[in-house]
């Protein structure tokens, strides 16, 4: 980050970082140049795919949801293996904010500036839970994981609307929903290491799902479009699945769901 760069091609160069502690890295070092000014945003550059997206290691090896184990909170392995899963989902989003960074042009500097905290606050959680498996005798990749979250961000590549709809207002708005919860079971299994580290998520993630809604009423009213029924028409159009309560009313309403959406939860 020594040298002049642009915004967005660095961002695709972190997100085609293979390994972890690299990627994550190279997410706060770039994070860090851009609030010194040392990074400059040419938001309508052309930009091309140069390697395989994302960057990822050879492990954990991906399996069907189904797949991926129990995970018993009675045992190290379990609590393991639920801290992997949750690690998991983290590397994604790093991924994730990255490439809603570089892919989309022309969005106001704002945006920019929003997703690459998004990335700089998934990279952190990442590192709290891959540090954490360590102290249970894992790492990252010792154990599967799914793409589900991945397979959303690939079929939205091509509309910044579709992406702000159905990737942080829809699939990361579930770990609002989630993370209560698991850190319940975490902290009566006696891992409060780990509940601590789901209490920064999910102070964090409430920002990351606002970001997302945000974006998503700035692109409808930039195209004249009704914020609810286009919502129901994305979800429709790219099968995305349906939400199943209980639904965290109080984070989603932090979050910037409106009254109509949070009654339609309810």
């Amino acid at each position: 980050m020594k040298d002049p760069q642009e915004l967005r091609a660095a961002a695709l160069r972190c997100l085609l970082e293979t390994d972890p502690l690299g990627k994550t890295q190279g997410v706060a070092a770039l994070a860090q140049a851009w609030a010194d000014g040392a990074v400059s945003l040419d938001s309508a550059a052309p930009l091309e795919e140069t390697g395989t997206i994302p960057g990822r290691p050879v492990r954990p090896e991906l399996v069907s949801p189904r797949l991926v184990g129990r995970r018993s909170m009675a045992t190290v392995e379990g609590r393991a293996m639920l801290a992997h899963a949750l690690a998991h989902i983290e590397f994604n989003a790093v991924n994730l904010a990255l490439d809603a960074l570089w892919r989309f042009p022309d969005m106001p500097h704002a945006y920019y500036t929003d997703w690459l905290q998004v990335a700089k606050e998934e990279a952190y959680h990442f590192t709290l839970l891959a540090d954490h498996l360590q102290t249970l005798g894992y790492a990252y990749g010792d154990f599967p994981g799914h793409d589900s979250l991945w397979e959303m961000v690939e079929k939205t590549k091509g509309d910044v609307l579709a992406r702000m709809a159905l990737v942080p207002r829809t699939l990361e708005a579930r770990g609002l929903d989630a993370i209560p919860p698991l850190r319940a079971k975490l902290a009566q299994a006696g891992d409060m290491a780990a509940a601590a580290i789901l209490d920064i998520i999910l102070r964090d993630e409430v920002g990351h799902v606002e970001i997302g809604n945000r974006w998503y009423g700035f692109l409808c009213e930039a195209r004249g479009l009704p914020l609810r029924a286009t919502y129901d028409e994305l979800v429709v159009r790219y099968k995305a699945p349906v939400l199943k309560g209980p639904f965290n009313l109080e984070a989603r309403r932090r979050a910037g769901f409106t009254e109509e959406e949070l009654a339609r939860f309810a």
